[in-house]
């Protein structure tokens, strides 16, 4: 008598798994996300699944000293800025994730760079999503080399092994990991267990085979990552390509590297010929005009090992309301209301009957705490409707007793501000450069005290 096939029910938001079904996932409390999984019986024997996972090991036990500390040589994928995010290039072997929202570029970026990789190495690219034609014509579009790229339009990943087996190439690109599915696995492409396997199996045989693998994947409405999120743990390396709907640039971060530093920021600019890097970030961030105007401050943001020069601006205007509004755009509005207190107490500046508005230039997210003194001087600027220097860099952390205390890295910031033309800066006492910096006057200040002095004498 046969047995009956073993069920489980899975969240497909989470992963979490439960006996039976129920409206609510009591792990992560969406509704009505849990559907029924049909596992694989236990009678079958093992098959090659679940063998040899990271590389084949043969099962032997040895010690560290006794493993080849050889590194693996990284190949570059032409594109600087893919290969700075990676963390200097890709790895043979490695399984790397790149997500995104639709139309973002993903597709298009890495048709970009297999064509360019298939010049000097055997490249395939898998897709499931498009036909071949509609690959050829974008390739035709983009006025891409297309005599040496391989290309297989499949969703099954066991015929996408056997195939790539016969061809042995380095780097291959699924597209996208959604429409992928395992024979062995019951349910429908873009579930649960069907991601989660379809990830392992890809990843196994990426170690094994010393390929590297670039999956696509595509995110939900919040922005996260479609599927569960057993898959980050999965790969080695997690991309996210994000770009505002009206902007023509994208950026490319990393979530997760095993093999370089993670919230690396890589910039794009999309043309009618695809996706071109933009080697100085800073130019997009800092759009100044040639007017001198109240209210704006320069700040050198850190990104990852990258130091990007932004724009903050600051509005205080009289306000007609009982409770005056406070609104920050890029920047954290409880920080706002913290800095402000900060003056008042500390500075002795009142802005209690002042509209308060503050965006960062470039549609830039600041969430560090170097931008607090930026933020500050531009605030009084406005205040007293003066202009600060075109050639005033600032940075520092405030902190609520009116101290100014250093930042991370900031050598490297006030050197990045000298290369773009900035003559003075403002810095916290502990970021004082060790040797004077050539056509760069810096003030190092202690106090918020100072900060303002060093400001009326501007």
């Amino acid at each position: 008598m046969a047995k009956a096939p073993k069920t489980a029910y899975v969240c497909n938001d989470c992963g979490a798994e439960f006996s039976r079904w129920q409206g609510q996932c009591s792990a992560c409390k969406a509704w009505n996300t849990i559907s029924e999984v049909r596992l694989i019986s236990a009678s079958k024997p093992k098959n090659d699944r679940f063998s040899g996972y990271a590389g084949e090991t043969q099962a032997k036990i040895q010690t560290l000293s006794e493993i080849s500390l050889q590194q693996t040589p990284r190949f570059s994928s032409g594109f600087n800025e893919l290969d700075r995010v990676l963390g200097g290039g890709i790895v043979p072997g490695s399984a790397i994730l790149i997500g995104g929202h639709p139309g973002a570029g993903k597709s298009t970026l890495l048709l970009q760079v297999m064509c360019g990789l298939a010049k000097n190495m055997t490249a395939l690219y898998v897709t499931g999503e498009e036909s071949l034609q509609q690959v050829a014509m974008r390739a035709n579009r983009l006025g891409l080399p297309n005599d040496k790229l391989n290309i297989l339009s499949e969703t099954s990943v066991e015929q996408i092994c056997n195939l790539a087996d016969q061809l042995k190439p380095q780097i291959i690109v699924i597209d996208s990991i959604q429409v992928m599915h395992l024979a062995d696995i019951q349910s429908s492409p873009g579930s649960v267990a069907q991601v989660r396997e379809c990830a392992s199996f890809l990843t196994r045989y990426a170690k094994t085979r010393q390929a590297a693998i670039i999956m696509v994947g595509h995110v939900t409405k919040d922005g996260t990552l479609a599927g569960p999120k057993v898959l980050e743990h999965v790969i080695d390396c997690s991309l996210l390509l994000e770009g505002e709907a009206d902007s023509r640039y994208r950026t490319l971060r990393s979530h997760k590297n095993r093999f370089g530093a993670v919230n690396e920021l890589g910039v794009f600019g999309m043309t009618e010929q695809g996706l071109r890097e933009v080697k100085n970030p800073s130019a997009i961030f800092l759009s100044r005009g040639d007017e001198m105007t109240s209210g704006s401050s320069v700040m050198v943001l850190w990104e990852g090992t990258r130091p990007l020069l932004v724009e903050i601006q600051a509005l205080a205007d009289h306000s007609m309301l009982a409770n005056p509004r406070r609104v920050a755009v890029g920047l954290e509005q409880n920080r706002l209301a913290l800095l402000l207190a900060v003056l008042h107490r500390h500075g002795g500046l009142q802005m209690a009957d002042q509209d308060v508005f503050v965006n960062v230039v470039g549609g830039v997210k600041v969430s560090e705490t170097g931008a607090d003194l930026a933020l500050l001087l531009a605030l009084i600027s406005s205040f007293r409707n003066q202009p600060l220097p075109q050639d005033l860099v600032i940075f520092g952390e405030v902190g609520l007793a009116g101290e100014i205390r250093p930042v991370p890295s900031g050598q490297e910031r006030i050197s990045e501000a000298a290369k773009h033309g900035f003559k003075r800066a403002i810095v916290p006492f502990g970021n004082k450069p060790k040797n004077a910096l050539e056509n760069m006057q810096v003030f190092t200040v202690k106090k918020l005290s100072d900060a303002l002095a060093v400001l009326d004498n501007l």
